[in-house]
């Protein structure tokens, strides 16, 4: 469930940026960032480790009021892909509320991109979380790259589940569908929030007079 700040009249999601070290995490987070109106951004912070970083960043849709008299806030993460920094994934992961999972498509860093995945899988659990229940999308990174694997090998990998995901090819380096996949995780955990939205979820607003 989102964070609820009710001073601010303000509900805020998290939504992090999954995947094996060096797939575009950082590169997806940066991008978005510099398309973003300046007006409805924060401040993009860097959290550097020694072979990886963990950035953040939130931002204000203009048009995303889910429940009257309240703004939507969407907050940004990303985390290393490394297993030695296993204990920030779960720290990072702790009240997200979807995820992207960011798939390098050269052929010969599927096994980085398994172990990933698996990786997301125990973090979650830990957490008393179904990734397969987890508003998720994925995407395929780096299409442009001459060593790409097939696209069907990768939907084969990543969504063979009973539901299938939303998942788009993307080229990060130049913005290729960095703004949709955006989109569709963030229209689904919108979605997600209203199925399970109650009357008291938050204050009623007050009767007009």
């Amino acid at each position: 469930m989102p964070t609820l700040r009710r001073e601010e009249k303000l509900i805020c999601f998290k939504i992090v940026y999954c995947g094996s070290a060096l797939s575009g995490k950082t590169t997806n987070l940066k991008e978005i960032h510099e398309r973003m109106d300046p007006r409805g951004r924060g401040e993009l912070v860097s959290m550097n480790t020694t072979a990886d970083r963990t950035l953040f960043f939130d931002f204000l849709p203009l048009e995303a009021e889910i429940v009257p008299g309240w703004r939507t806030m969407f907050q940004l993460y990303t985390v290393p892909g490394q297993m030695i920094y296993n204990a920030t994934l779960g720290l990072v992961l702790q009240g997200a509320d979807g995820l992207v999972f960011v798939v390098d498509s050269q052929a010969d860093r599927q096994r980085d991109n398994v172990q990933a995945m698996q990786n997301l899988d125990t973090n979650l659990r830990l957490q008393g979380v179904d990734l397969r229940e987890m508003p998720l999308v994925l995407q395929y990174n780096k299409r442009d790259l001459p060593n790409a694997a097939p696209l069907e090998y990768l939907e084969f990998l990543f969504n063979n589940g009973t539901e299938r995901r939303a998942a788009f090819e993307a080229e990060a380096a130049n913005g290729r569908n960095v703004l949709a996949t955006l989109n569709a995780i963030s229209q689904t955990v919108l979605a997600d929030f209203q199925h399970f939205l109650t009357p008291d979820a938050v204050e009623p607003e007050p009767a007009a007079l």
